[in-house]
């Protein structure tokens, strides 16, 4: 079958997993439609995944759900009435509070991050902040989405074993689950199975783990 015939499969899985977190009452979901990388593949591929994107972004209903959705990415190279596209569902979205979905549409981590830091060198060389004093939260305030709160659970179908340059800084504590099925065969079945095993995950975020009293004995001590 032809890759946009996957695509298309793949669309459908979005809203399976886009309203199985409705019905779990997830407050976020975050998806990585498209990365800095896929740039490499086909002309009429990535025309077809953008036109595929834009037919989802004008037909969806997303505030009816009472969904805020985001995007974060980069608009170089994206055709304009995307862009434009991006932009209104963002706008007319933006005071939902049910679910935040965020949509990570040519994005990258790494390109973030150097965004991040040349945005943090600027400051520094103009004298709005001291070199010295610049901590995590000084970073993290020039990200794409400065809110968007640290990535819980990781979810990579497909049967790879790789994070891809996704959300490297909110992922520093994710936890990591790996599926085998492909993203078009994914339905919120899948989302919820992987919910669960998050559940049964213990964070520590680095402490050691936590070891239970034991009860003392109420025995006479020895003579």
């Amino acid at each position: 079958m032809p890759r946009s015939d996957g695509h298309r499969e793949g669309s459908t899985a979005v809203r399976e997993v886009f309203r199985g977190a409705l019905e779990l009452g997830l407050p976020y979901l975050t998806l990585y439609s498209f990365s800095t990388e896929n740039w490499k593949r086909s002309t009429d591929e990535v025309s077809e995944l953008f036109a595929l994107c834009r037919e989802e972004l004008r037909t969806h209903r997303f505030a009816q759900y009472g969904v805020r959705a985001r995007w974060a990415g980069s608009p170089e190279g994206l055709p304009e009435d995307l862009v434009d596209e991006l932009l209104r569902v963002q706008h007319e979205t933006r005071h939902q509070t049910r679910l935040t979905l965020t949509l990570c549409l040519n994005y990258g981590g790494r390109a973030e991050l150097t965004r991040a830091a040349r945005a943090l060198a600027h400051r520094a060389a103009t004298g709005q902040i001291d070199p010295a004093r610049i901590h995590e939260a000084d970073l993290a305030a020039q990200l794409s989405l400065p809110d968007l709160p640290d990535v819980d659970l990781l979810w990579r179908t497909g049967g790879e074993h790789r994070v891809s340059n996704f959300l490297p800084w909110h992922a520093a504590y994710a936890e990591l689950h790996f599926t085998d099925a492909l993203w078009p065969d994914t339905d919120r079945r899948d989302l919820w199975q992987a919910v669960t095993a998050y559940t049964r995950r213990q964070r520590r975020y680095g402490s050691a783990p936590r070891v239970p009293e034991q009860p003392r004995s109420s025995a006479p001590a020895p003579v």
